[in-house]
């Protein structure tokens, strides 16, 4: 990803110098009118504004404080992908060091950089995004989501989470029809399609989740027009006890069936409770 957004800065004219973690990664970069650093802190040196795109969390604290002199009075745009609190960490980090930190979030894989479809999301220094707007939108469109330097980031493992569940749900009915011979090709050609009209729902879920009073296709899902009745129902006293795994005592505790042993309510609750449970 750092070498798509170096090639795509050198396109434009402008000079870079690149700086990789693994020697000979920046041939290719070098080739095309970048300037090579020999080391980090000399690339650092090289310009006001400093971008990085490093393994996680951990290899921005490993390169970079040791420049923290070095970086102190530029500006500092870190589009690695973290957690909100390591991007908060971070930013902490920086301005104690007087560095101005722009957080981002890549929504694009390498070949979409500086293409329709690319975008970058930004949270941290107003400053830092305003200055480097031009130069930061040959990248993709940028969105900025106010001074939490945090923000980016959470909104872009929101959104991978919904592109991963939707990944995941492609490759289960993959599996789903590959026993009738139907090859994973011509069902990605039916899904396709049927997912980009599905998120047309989108905005109806919204506003079931934000607790709106309009009617949605998705509230209605859960309501008959015809009647009151709701759906599932609800369920009577003897259904409720041929599905309740606990009997209940006369004292008001409950019991496990098969064991005699009794609960408190408290802990009967507790055991129904469910746990809470990409670098670039």
């Amino acid at each position: 990803m750092g070498s798509a957004l170096a090639a795509a800065l050198v396109a434009a004219g402008h000079s870079t110098t690149v700086w990789n973690r693994t020697p000979g990664k920046s041939d290719a970069l070098v080739a095309q009118g970048a300037e090579a650093a020999a080391t980090a802190a000399e690339a650092v040196r090289a310009g006001r504004v400093v971008v990085a795109v490093l393994l996680d969390h951990a290899s921005v604290h490993e390169v970079l404080d040791p420049l923290a002199g070095d970086l102190a009075g530029r500006a500092l745009v870190n589009l690695t992908t973290t957690s909100p609190a390591q991007s908060r960490e971070l930013a902490q980090w920086a301005a104690g060091a007087g560095i101005a930190y722009l957080d981002g979030g890549i929504m694009a894989v390498p070949s979409m950089i500086g293409r329709p479809g690319s975008s970058i999301l930004y949270s941290g220094s107003a400053e830092v995004f305003e200055e480097y707007r031009p130069l930061l939108e040959l990248w993709g469109a940028g969105t900025y989501f106010g001074e939490d330097a945090g923000l980016a980031s959470l909104y872009d493992l929101a959104l991978l989470a919904s592109m991963y569940v939707m990944f995941a749900g492609f490759m289960h009915g993959a599996a789903m029809v590959a026993p009738a011979g139907v090859p994973a090709r011509d069902f990605a050609a039916m899904a396709a399609p049927w997912l980009t009209a599905m998120t047309g729902e989108l905005e109806g879920y919204a506003t079931v989740i934000d607790g709106g009073t309009t009617r949605s296709r998705a509230s209605r899902a859960w309501s008959s027009p015809a009647s009151t009745t709701s759906w599932p129902p609800a369920p009577t006293r003897a259904s409720a006890r041929r599905r309740s795994p606990w009997s209940r005592t006369s004292s008001g505790a409950r019991s496990t069936p098969g064991t005699g042993r009794r609960a408190s309510p408290a802990s009967s609750r507790a055991s129904a409770t469910r746990p809470e449970g990409r670098g670039r």
